[in-house]
């Protein structure tokens, strides 16, 4: 119950956000296939205010009602890039993508383009901001609002399975796949890489400005710590890595999130749900740490 408080208190710091219940609809733009796995083009209803491209990938051959994760893009500056992140990583991601990775093990993928991202491009961040910020919206709100419709969406799909969907993504990325998974008790399974940010250390090296615009919600450090909102996806499976040389993720910060994380984990009869690995190397996702997300995914999805 004090979860389900915590959610509704969460969700209210995000400003004014569409109407939760608005029609979902989708439109197929293309339907393109490679040697490893089928991509659907599309273009989602999903807020009432503008158009949502999106990327759905599916194994080839694939039968009945498959797991799928939400792969959420990461920022970077890449702005053009969003969803496609998808189907080619950043510099700063794996060389594989995860659509392959994923229907190699039979998992479907769903991106979005988040505002100002990828077929949203156009219009400049701190613009967006603003703009928002005038009609009592936040940016990072309207974000993550998207990616939960887009959970609603997915549900909808004939050929998902909605008992096994995940959350995923690497720094932008990383930092929705928690909101979205603390928010919304549908996300079975949560992998975030390289952004586990705890705010007052992040804070106190003086770091702020190593984070867009986008990320500052308003009292958000009045009710909640990053530790906080990461223990409204317990006790469901949840994995963190972060290279100790990230300046995105201080390893004082990282430590002070385990520690309170594993206690939680453990009074909810889930001990060792919560996983978090760290890796010598700065912001980037490593053949190690993919290859330890792949398992923790095929185990947890």
């Amino acid at each position: 119950m004090m979860n389900e408080k915590s959610r509704e208190k969460l969700y209210s710091l995000m400003g004014e956000l569409p109407a939760a219940d608005l029609p979902i609809s989708a439109r197929t733009v293309a339907i393109d296939e490679n040697e490893d796995f089928i991509i659907e083009s599309l273009v989602l209803a999903l807020n009432g205010i503008e158009e949502v491209p999106a990327y759905f990938t599916r194994p080839k051959n694939a039968k009945g009602p498959l797991p799928v994760m939400l792969f959420s893009h990461s920022h970077g500056g890449l702005y053009r890039m969003g969803k496609s992140e998808l189907l080619t990583p950043a510099h700063y991601g794996y060389p594989v993508c995860y659509a392959k990775a994923m229907a190699e093990r039979g998992i479907a993928c769903l991106a979005i383009d988040h505002w100002c991202f990828g077929e949203r491009f156009g219009r400049t961040e701190t613009a967006t901001f603003k703009s928002m910020l005038w009609r009592g919206q936040v940016m990072w709100g309207m974000m993550v609002y998207d990616s939960l419709r887009a959970v609603d969406y997915l549900v909808s799909r004939d050929d998902v399975d909605s008992t096994r969907i995940g959350a995923t993504g690497i720094s932008m990325g990383s930092t929705m796949s928690v909101w979205v998974a603390a928010l919304d008790t549908r996300i079975k399974t949560c992998v975030d890489l390289c952004c586990l940010t705890d705010f007052d250390e992040f804070e106190r090296e003086g770091s702020l400005d190593a984070h867009g615009i986008y990320y500052y919600v308003p009292s958000l450090l009045n009710h909640f710590s990053m530790a906080d909102i990461n223990a409204l996806i317990a006790p469901r499976p949840h994995f963190a890595t972060a290279g100790v040389y990230d300046r995105l993720t201080p390893v004082v910060g990282l430590e002070k999130i385990e520690k309170v994380l594993n206690k939680v984990y453990a009074d909810m009869g889930a001990a060792g749900g919560f996983v978090m690995k760290t890796y010598p190397c700065g912001h980037l996702e490593t053949r190690a740490m993919r290859e330890d997300v792949l398992a923790f995914i095929e185990a947890t999805l």
